[in-house]
């Protein structure tokens, strides 16, 4: 017997908000409360933009309405890489974003997201979840006057599209390719002209040429950007995010203003988002991958002279990072021994099933 995914998700939620607040009335006498929430990423991209709707729609349907956050695309109030600064000075309430895009400001922040050759989606939510992580990155965030709650993970992303093939080391230099955080700064000790492009401007600079290569997600997000009509190499494996995550990030002074029952309600719907983000896109990733390579897009896997070039600058940036920055050295420390006794776990127990599947 089928069971109606949106409906059983719900469901859970209604019911975890209901042992919060004991009764349908609850909110009754509580004051509303109006959020804004502003995103990183266009609403065309229903998936990752769809995250930020998710939360609000729970927190809204767990409060009897009481509660409503609304959330606006990239450029709508702030441009899409300003979403921190807008949220730390009270601008809006709440953002949607990438912690990565802000290494800029701590580059520690790259942990919350993705780092090369790093975390899959399930294991950074273990890292997050039950592995330190959180209090972790929420140590980074309170330099901001933030809170986090990751709110969405894409999975293992592809590796970028690129309009002349590159099959050794030596083809990325002086490419100009738009890729954010940690993976940006491996791109440039390998010689790329690292971009950081806002996803909503990416198919234009590629398409005029203002770029050469550009990464953003995936199949599902990456036709909808219309990426292929730019470019036709798509490479895999996207090795500088092998699980990246989204965080809703909040005003630390709103936050605290909120209603204990607000809190754990807003808390149990950015749980959710991060759940269903990551089925979506497991969902809808390889009928746009079928459609994409119908319509001419060529599949290409990096070189093993890539990957090793790329693994190896990696070792060397976390080394200058750490030796430059406390904050990273320690959460460096830390996530690097979760990484290797995670990774021993799921040699030992998926990798082996997923060989044999083919």
């Amino acid at each position: 017997m089928g069971i109606d995914r949106r409906k059983f998700l719900k469901g859970a939620a209604v019911a975890t908000a209901a042992s919060t607040v004991f009764s349908p009335h609850a909110f009754a006498q509580t004051g509303s409360v109006r959020w804004r929430c502003a995103s990183s990423f266009p609403k065309s991209l229903d998936t990752i933009f769809g995250g930020a709707s998710t939360v609000a729609e729970r927190v809204s349907a767990m409060t009897d309405g009481k509660f409503q956050i609304r959330p606006y695309e990239a450029g709508e109030l702030v441009p899409g890489l300003q979403v921190l600064d807008a949220v730390q000075q009270g601008t809006v309430e709440c953002g949607h974003t990438c912690a990565y895009y802000f290494i800029g400001k701590n580059t520690t922040l790259g942990f919350a997201t993705s780092i090369p050759f790093g975390l899959s989606a399930a294991e950074h939510n273990a890292w997050m979840y039950h592995g330190g992580g959180l209090q972790l990155m929420r140590d980074v965030y309170d330099d901001f006057g933030i809170i986090q709650f990751p709110a969405g993970n894409t999975g293992a992303q592809m590796g970028g599209w690129f309009k002349k093939e590159v099959k050794t080391a030596a083809n990325l230099k002086g490419l100009k390719i738009r890729i954010p955080g940690i993976g940006g700064q491996v791109m440039a000790k390998l010689g790329a002209n690292v971009q950081v492009i806002p996803g909503g401007e990416v198919y234009l600079a590629l398409d005029r040429g203002a770029i050469d290569a550009a990464e953003w997600v995936g199949p599902y997000d990456d036709e909808k950007l219309g990426l292929h009509k730019a470019a036709k190499f798509y490479y895999y494996p996207g090795w500088w995010e092998p699980g990246p995550a989204v965080d809703f990030i909040v005003n630390q002074k709103k936050y605290d203003a909120l209603p204990k029952a607000y809190r754990e309600i807003l808390a149990t719907a950015c749980a959710e988002a991060n759940i269903s983000m990551m089925a979506e896109y497991d969902a809808k990733n390889q009928a746009a991958l079928q459609r994409l390579q119908k319509g001419g897009t060529q599949l290409r896997r990096y070189s093993t002279d890539i990957l090793k070039a790329a693994s190896k600058a990696t070792a060397e940036l976390h080394a200058e990072n750490s030796a430059k920055n406390a904050s990273y050295k320690k959460v460096y420390t830390q996530w690097s021994a979760f990484q290797a006794s995670v990774h021993k776990w799921h040699q030992i127990n998926e990798k082996p099933m997923m060989d044999f599947q083919g």
